[in-house]
């Protein structure tokens, strides 16, 4: 499995991913560092590192989900619309197992980047906040294992949250339906109206999060039955 996945990585050039990776990480910076700096309206936005951390970590969260639908669309919907998907499937591989590579790909570069992505933030923030004093003091050790976490558990649950869009796209073999249905779906979860948001109870992203793993499994468990079209 291992080596069908390095296969996959080597045949798809993602360096619009990890391009799309860096920006993404340089405009939540700009948001929450340098933006609240230039407007005074914005300047007491966030009242302590815990607040900022949260914000910074939902960004991360929704930006990762929606680029996850972007791979799933490109590694898997587009290869059934091109039809290259039908030249894999005569590989002397079973079709389960093909399936599964691209899809466990797509959660393993989705989870590293959202840990990678997170940390790099924070630690940016940090440093931008040791000079521009955006917020008083330093954040307790406390808080630091405590978000990293809640770091860890979200982006496990936005793994799975990824692959909710997957049956969206399965359906109509439509890349635009796939990212679509993500940004609904990751909005829904991670909006905030009046100070609540569904993401806030850890229970609810998980709960979505292994609906989306179940989803995964049903769009490919009769891949070996069912013509390619």
């Amino acid at each position: 499995m291992l080596k069908l996945m390095k296969l996959e990585l080597k045949k798809q050039r993602l360096g619009w991913y990890w391009k799309g990776a860096l920006i993404a990480i340089f405009s939540v910076l700009m948001l929450m560092g340098i933006l609240p700096s230039l407007d005074p309206e914005l300047e007491d936005a966030f009242g302590s590192f815990e607040e900022v951390f949260t914000a910074m970590s939902t960004f991360v969260r929704v930006i990762f989900v929606i680029f996850a639908a972007v791979l799933i669309g490109k590694l898997i919907i587009q290869e059934y619309n091109n039809k290259t998907m039908s030249v894999m499937f005569t590989y002397p591989i079973p079709r389960k197992k093909l399936i599964m590579a691209k899809l466990l790909l797509i959660m393993g570069i989705t989870f590293i980047t959202i840990l990678i992505s997170n940390i790099v933030i924070f630690i940016l923030f940090l440093v931008l906040n040791s000079f521009m004093h955006l917020i008083p003091g330093f954040p307790t050790k406390e808080l630091l294992i405590h978000q990293g976490f809640d770091i860890l558990i979200q982006g496990l649950s936005a793994v799975g949250i990824s692959m909710v869009p997957l049956y969206f796209g399965m359906r109509k073999k439509s890349v635009s339906a796939t990212i679509v249905s993500a940004i609904i779906i990751i909005s829904l979860i991670s909006s905030n109206n009046g100070g609540f948001s569904l993401s806030s109870f850890i229970v609810i992203p998980i709960l979505v999060g292994v609906i989306g793993l179940l989803i995964a499994y049903l769009s490919f468990r009769n891949v070996e039955k069912v013509d390619v079209i």
